[in-house]
């Protein structure tokens, strides 16, 4: 019996099969181990991750305007956006060497470190008293933070084929859209706390996310697993079916750690487009926040109303990721999946950019859903692209490292393109966001491209030599420049 299976270069290959009951076997155990490692990995790096979010945006303008601290920190001027933006130069500079430690280390003493850390940072916060006070708080929190979302983009590699990587990768990016709409309803509440207990609404934000996020670590002390050898939540078998698949899906990729492939992967030139194409996301996407009060206060709503009013457009982008992450792994792609959402982004800043909030705010409301729904599932998608074009578990580290350290600068840029003067049009904003958009448009289309013809040029080198995957071993130390090994499209 054969079945047909079908891999990234779109070739078809049969696999022999000896009987029907075997096979059905094996898939049913692939399923009951992948849901068990959804289960006990995916929600709590979802959780850890909403802390991420919802601290490094929580001195955002809505929660800042609502709760008081711009006014009791004197925040005239820039200091807003200076304050906002010091975060992603520590926050970006170290993650490349985050991964690298946490590729020696164990995640579930690492991640929780660090998160350990900005709790405390967070807390803290809550006791700030001057603008310079919060520019040194905001510099800590960056450097705490900065190991985070390279690092479990990195852990979800670890556990998942190549194939399967955008779904588990898009779920819990999900929860970053999830803090925008709880941030709403945080907001919301924080305008009833102001003066309870001698604190200011601001800083009783400051001070109840730090503890969530310090429980939140203990927790993931206790409860994040490690690597697929060592997982305790599945049986013995389960845990030799795990190892296997992954084994064979790694097969021919070098795992040991040698520096020569951090150069390695800063050197090919596939790394910076793919670079390219991630700031071209970000930026959307750290903006998104900035201008969508504006947009909502336009419609007529009391302050409070419009806090409210910000849940439907990030609901409708948490839905959109996880929908997209869901059928790029089904049909085996990234490039056009990211290059469709970058397309319907740009539809939605287009209606932003054309229309009045004050004379056509329906429209703009509705551009702006439409603007979630397309930058939010791109960056788990690139991820997932980055990280399975790789070649080596030391390479994936270091890849979503660097789109993560060159694209998170982009958090920089977007605190400062939505200036006061332009509201409520800020059709500079737009016009900015718009031109990356279009830069990540055409580099996806250009990255398909290109690996579709290296997948074709190493398939013909194949058939040339009679080089088969019985070979995979031989030429493992080449890495992505291996004639088997195929790269996503």
């Amino acid at each position: 019996m054969a079945t047909e299976m079908r891999d990234w270069s779109g070739s078809e290959k049969s696999l022999a099969n000896p009987a029907l009951d075997a096979e059905t076997q094996r898939n049913s155990v692939d399923r009951r181990v992948r849901r068990k490692v959804d289960l006990n990995l995916i929600p709590l790096i979802a959780v850890l991750y909403l802390c991420s979010f919802l601290d490094r945006g929580n001195i955002g303008k809505r929660n800042a305007r609502v709760a008081g601290m711009a006014t009791d920190l004197h925040l005239t001027g820039s200091r807003y956006q200076l304050a906002a933006a010091v975060f992603f130069i520590p926050y970006s500079l170290l993650e490349i060497p985050c991964n690298v430690v946490m590729k020696l280390l164990r995640p579930s003493i690492w991640i929780p470190s660090i998160m350990f850390t900005w709790g405390i940072v967070m807390f803290s916060m809550a006791w700030v008293k001057s603008y310079h006070g919060l520019v040194a708080a905001r510099v800590f929190l960056g450097i705490a933070e900065a190991g985070l979302p390279p690092g479990v983009a990195f852990l979800i590699t670890l556990w998942y084929r190549r194939v399967d990587q955008a779904r588990p990768i898009s779920l819990y990016f999900s929860s970053a859209t999830l803090s925008g709409a709880f941030g709403g309803l945080l907001a919301f509440a924080i305008e009833k706390m102001d003066g309870l207990g001698n604190l200011r609404g601001w800083a009783w934000i400051f001070l109840l996310e730090g503890l969530l996020t310090v429980v939140c670590s203990m927790i993931a002390f206790w409860r994040l697993p490690d690597y697929p050898e060592s997982a305790k939540f599945l049986t013995p078998d389960e845990r030799d079916h795990l190892v296997e698949t992954l084994r064979q899906d790694n097969a021919g990729q070098p795992s040991h750690f040698e520096m020569g492939f951090v150069w390695e992967t800063l050197r090919d030139y596939k790394s910076w487009l793919q670079t390219l194409i991630y700031i071209g996301l970000v930026m959307p996407l750290y903006s998104f926040s900035l201008f969508l009060p504006t947009i909502i206060n336009a419609l007529g709503y009391s302050a409070s109303e419009a806090q409210l009013m910000t849940i439907p457009p990030y609901a409708a982008g948490c839905v959109c990721t996880i929908l997209v992450g869901w059928g790029s792994d089904r049909m085996k792609l990234r490039g056009p999946f990211i290059m469709g959402c970058a397309l319907l982004a740009i539809v939605g800043y287009s209606m932003l950019y054309a229309t009045s909030p004050k004379k056509l705010p329906g429209v703009g409301y509705a551009g702006a859903i439409l603007a979630a729904c397309g930058v939010f599932p791109t960056v788990p998608l690139m991820l997932a692209w980055g990280a399975g074009n790789a070649g080596s578990s030391l390479k994936r580290a270091v890849i979503i490292g660097l789109q993560s350290c060159i694209g998170n600068l982009g958090g920089i840029c977007s605190s400062f393109i939505y200036r006061t003067q332009d509201t409520p049009r800020f059709h500079l904003g737009h016009a900015i966001v718009l031109s990356f958009l279009c830069m990540a448009f055409v580099g996806a289309a250009f990255t398909t491209i290109l690996y579709s013809r290296l997948n074709r040029a190493k398939h013909e080198l194949c058939l040339l030599e009679k080089i088969d995957e019985q070979r995979k071993e031989e030429f493992s130390h080449l890495g992505v420049d291996s004639p088997l090994f195929r790269y996503a499209l």
